[in-house]
C-alpha cells in the first residue's frame, strides 16, 4: 500500500515535450510525449488570464497529474529554449514571439517594442494619445495621414487642408509695375 501510493505521488508531476496543440475550443488541449516516452492526449493546457499563446512544438512542457493518475493531467508551465529571450536583469518583462518580436518593460523604465520588420496595427481606437514631456521623434522616410491635420496649439485656428485653400486662392496685390493682381500661385500647396 505504502508502495503503491508512493508512486502516485512520484507521479504527480511529469516532464516532457508539445507534440500537438489544439487552439480551437475555449481551452486550449495539448498533446505530450513524457520523458519516459509515453504520449499522453488531451491535456488541458491552462494559461494566465489575459494571455493566450500556442507554444511551439518540442516545447517542454511540465505537467501536473491528478492524484498521480497520468489519464488526468493538466500542462502547467511551457518553455522554448530557442526562442526564449535571456540576459533580463530582475524585474524586467519581456512578451515575445517564436520569431523574435517582443514587447520588453526594462528596469530603467522604458517599454521597447521590436517588430522584426513587420506592421504593427491599431484597430478600432475612438482615440489615440501620446504624452510625452519632451517630444515624439518619428525616423521615418515619408509620414502618411488620411484625414487632415489641426495644429491645437491655439496659434492656429486653421486645418492644413483649409490652410492649402487659402495659399492656392491667394493673389498678390498692388505689384509693380501694373495696378492688377497676381494671379494665383503657380505651384499650389
Amino acid at each position: 500500500m505504502i508502495e503503491r501510493v508512493f508512486r502516485r505521488v512520484q507521479m504527480l508531476f511529469g516532464r516532457g515535450r508539445i507534440t500537438l496543440i489544439d487552439d480551437s475550443g475555449p481551452v486550449q488541449m495539448a498533446q505530450m510525449t513524457t520523458n519516459d516516452g509515453m504520449t499522453l492526449d488531451d491535456r488541458y493546457r491552462l494559461t494566465e488570464f489575459g494571455f493566450s499563446s500556442v507554444p511551439p512544438v518540442g516545447s517542454e512542457v511540465l505537467a501536473a497529474h491528478m492524484s498521480g493518475d497520468r489519464t488526468a493531467g493538466v500542462v502547467i508551465s511551457t518553455n522554448h529554449q530557442p526562442s526564449r529571450p535571456r540576459n533580463l536583469a530582475p524585474g524586467e518583462s519581456m512578451l515575445y514571439s517564436e520569431d523574435g518580436k517582443y514587447i520588453y518593460l526594462t528596469a530603467a523604465g522604458g517599454i521597447v517594442v521590436e517588430a522584426k520588420g513587420q506592421d504593427v496595427t491599431v484597430n478600432n481606437a475612438t482615440n489615440v494619445t501620446i504624452n510625452a514631456s519632451t517630444q515624439i521623434l518619428m525616423n521615418t522616410p515619408i509620414l502618411k495621414v488620411t484625414g487632415d491635420i489641426l495644429d491645437n496649439s491655439g496659434t492656429n485656428t486653421k486645418t492644413i487642408a483649409q490652410m492649402r485653400t487659402v495659399y492656392d486662392g491667394h493673389h498678390h496685390g498692388g505689384v509693380t509695375p501694373g495696378a492688377g493682381s497676381s494671379s494665383t500661385p503657380d505651384s499650389p500647396m
